[in-house]
């Protein structure tokens, strides 16, 4: 029963066609919606954020809704939507061209405890790519019409991270969600796992979780060359 649900939501997704756009189109910027979690959020207030450094990257109009401390699965409604803390709900309606999202760090971190990680991460999504909420979730955003690049995580550089216990659970999410992307058509998944060198305290804020100026700015780049990629199909 869950493979023919699936099927169902993938075969809805994969018939979305877009209509070519007109020569004023194709001038205009794209626009980008950017939803998901602090690493997202991280320098936002002072204009250095993942989303800025995209916008620039690419000429770009970009509306940033990620929030600090938010999660795929969260429960309560009115936190949830008023200030953003379940990323499915930081969705704005719009033409967007592009939607950027991550999300799942929390949800593993702070969700389960750090006991209880196999099951959220099945609930998340599953291990073949095709059932769970972020499954849901980037079906959903498919249905619009945008595409969807999904961010990875930062890794620790191997020294004093309070996370550092969690990079195996962190690498299996990942591997579950490119697994999702390789099912569906305009689904990109953007791997930071290799950006941050051994050792090197430099990609990190002095929490040594969140990003630092420079790795908020190296990421925005990433995923500005995944979409000029993916947009010349490559």
């Amino acid at each position: 029963m869950q493979k023919l649900i699936l099927g169902f939501l993938l075969a809805a997704t994969l018939a979305i066609t877009p209509g070519a756009p007109d020569a004023a189109a194709a001038e205009a910027p794209r626009r980008i919606l950017v939803i998901g979690d602090s690493m997202l959020a991280a320098h936002r207030l002072s204009g250095r954020a993942v989303s800025n450094a995209l916008a620039g990257a690419l000429e770009a109009r970009v509306t940033d809704q990620s929030m600090i401390g938010a999660r795929i699965i969260y429960r309560l409604p009115i936190s949830g939507a008023v200030l953003g803390l379940n990323i499915g709900r930081q969705y704005r309606t719009g033409d967007w061209d592009w939607v950027v999202v991550n999300g799942g760090g929390n949800d593993l971190w702070m969700g389960c405890g750090c006991t209880r990680c196999h099951r959220r991460m099945d609930q998340l999504i599953n291990t073949a790519g095709t059932g769970g909420e972020i499954a849901k979730l980037v079906v959903k955003l498919r249905k619009t019409g945008a595409k969807v690049a999904w961010v990875g995580y930062l890794r620790s550089p191997g020294v004093g991270s309070p996370i550092e216990h969690c990079r195996d659970d962190g690498d299996e999410l990942e591997r579950r969600i490119a697994r999702l992307a390789g099912h569906l058509d305009g689904v990109y998944f953007v791997s930071i796992a290799d950006l941050v060198p051994n050792g090197d305290r430099s990609y990190h804020g002095a929490d040594m979780i969140h990003p630092s100026l420079k790795a908020s700015r190296e990421i925005g780049l990433r995923v500005a060359r995944t979409i000029l990629r993916a947009e010349a199909g490559r």
